[in-house]
Order: C-alpha cells, then structure tokens, then sequence
C-alpha cells in the first residue's frame, strides 16, 4: 500500500540549547550544517551546540537556527513526503523539503526575515500571549476589544494574539470566561500590522530567488490551501509577515487529504502535540536527534510496505 505520510516543520520558540549537537557526529551534516552558516551569515554550529537559551531565543538567530535544523533532520531522515507543511518560519524548510528553493536559500531567507523582524519588534514595545481554554468566538471577541490582533489560530482551542504590551496587558486584565491568557516568550507582534516594517527586506530578498513548483503538496499557512506553484509560495511567505498564522486550516487540510502518518522535523514537539488532538489516531512522530529516526522512519515504512 502508499499512503499519505505528512513531513512538518516547526516554528519560533521550539528552538532548545544544543540542538544541533547530536546531528553533527554525522560528517555530512556537519558539512549540510557549514554551507547553510554560510548562507545565513551565523555560526549555527556554534550556536546549534554551545549557545545559551537567551542567545537562541533571538529572532534574527532562532529562526534561521530552527530552519537549518528542520532541514538537517529532513536531510538525515531519508523518506519522501505526500504532503509537507511548517508553521510561521516553518514554512520556510517545508518550501525546501517539497523543492521549491534550496536548503541553504531557506536557512538564507530565514535569517533575513529573522533580522527584519528583530528590526520592526524594535520599534514598538509588543509581543505575544496564548488564549487557552474558551471557546474560540469568545476569544476572538476579547481579542478585538483589547486592540491586539489575531497572530495565530492553531487548533479550536488555542489562539495567540499580539499586540501592543498595553493591549496585551487589557486582555489579560479582561479575559473570556474560562480562558487563560498566558505570555509568550517572544519579542514582538509577529503575524500583524507591527511587522510591516519587515516586509520590504523579505520582499526583495524573494525577488532575488528563482523558484521551481512544489514536487509535492505544500500546504500555506495564510488559508490550508495546496499551493502548486514556486513564485506563489514565496510570495505566500512575503504577506505571511503580517497577516495570521492558520495553523488550524492546514489541520483540516491535512484530515481531508487522509493523512496517515506525520512526522515533525526537528526541533520537533508542538505540531505534534497539536496533532494528536486535532488528527487523532493518526501516528505521530515529534524528531528532536537522532535516536527519533527509528520511530520516525517506522511510519513511513508503515505508509509504503
């Protein structure tokens, strides 16, 4: 049988210390870990291995650090996906898994989206706080009469606003019934109107690349949908700067595609946890070294044998 096996790729604050260190005894992915530093501009070894939590909670170094560990992690799994999908800078590795640019152009990307968006968190006092526990129309009802905005709808039950530190502070002070709003661990609004000044650095370093189609289904986090062509990705990652991330539609995109296996790259954790509650019953895999491709490579097997 062939069945649909689901590769995925995290996004910002799935980043922990040393997370590269164990991949790097493997003299190709050391050398896969080299060309994307270059790309990037940073020593991700050094910061993938010895770097404390503070120094890779960074925007303009985690992100590219969680990209080129999606793609080292991609690169020593050895399996090929039916459909691919990543969450916010995600997305940025799922473009390279499914062939639309190269690893070391993704980790390149991601660090120029990484300093822009350090840059415009910069500008205004903001940042990010996850609404748990309510029901969704309620959420989104406090959200809006607090000013901040809707960052990310990741399942039914959780959504992130960002905002303004005051915003954030009356939504607190101002929950729906039975929510918790809990502070996020990050810089800035990301996925509103406060990243705008980030655009314009994402855009042309879009234009500068030259795209080839999806070689598989590669799902966008603006709406869930297949996207088919190269040019169209990438621009999906330019408007994805300021606009939501919904996680929750490509969720449902994935149910109505059948999937039947899924495996997070690493440094995997959070889509898997959201997929057990939102994909129940089918097999998921979260990759954070070496020692999960066992598992991981036992669901593909399962998908193809």
């Amino acid at each position: 049988m062939f069945l649909v096996l689901a590769v995925l790729s995290p996004g910002q604050g799935s980043q922990t210390p040393g997370m590269l260190l164990p991949w790097l005894e493997d003299p190709a992915l050391a050398d896969l870990v080299g060309e994307m530093s270059e790309a990037a501009r940073l020593d991700l070894k050094t910061l993938g291995t010895t770097a404390d939590a503070a120094t890779i909670t960074d925007t303009a170094v985690a992100q590219p650090l969680i990209v080129a560990a999606s793609l080292v992690s991609f690169a020593a799994l050895g399996v090929s996906p039916g459909v691919t999908a990543g969450h916010s800078v995600g997305e940025l590795a799922a473009l390279a898994v499914a062939g639309v640019i190269a690893p070391a152009d993704a980790v390149a990307l991601a660090g120029v989206r990484g300093r822009a968006m350090a840059g415009a968190a910069a500008a205004v006092r903001s940042g990010m706080s996850a609404v748990v526990g309510a029901a969704r129309e309620d959420v989104l009802e406090a959200i809006a009469r607090s000013g901040a905005s809707v960052a990310n709808v990741n399942s039914a039950a959780q959504v992130v606003a960002a905002g303004t530190l005051e915003q954030l502070a009356d939504l607190a002070a101002n929950p729906p019934a039975r929510a918790r709003v809990i502070p996020l661990a990050v810089a800035g609004a990301f996925h509103t109107h406060l990243m705008a000044g980030a655009v314009a650095a994402v855009r042309d370093a879009v234009a500068a690349l030259e795209p080839h189609d999806p070689t598989v289904p590669l799902l966008s986090n603006r709406d869930g949908a297949i996207v088919t062509a190269g040019r169209d990705a990438l621009d999906r990652v330019v408007s994805q700067i300021t606009s939501p991330v919904r996680w929750d539609l490509c969720s449902d995109q994935l149910a109505t595609m059948g999937v039947d296996g899924i495996i997070e790259l690493c440094p995997g954790g959070v889509l898997t946890g959201l997929a057990k509650r939102e994909l129940r019953g089918v097999p998921a895999c979260a990759t954070t070294s070496p020692e999960d491709l066992i598992a991981a490579r036992a669901i593909a097997k399962g998908l193809t044998s």
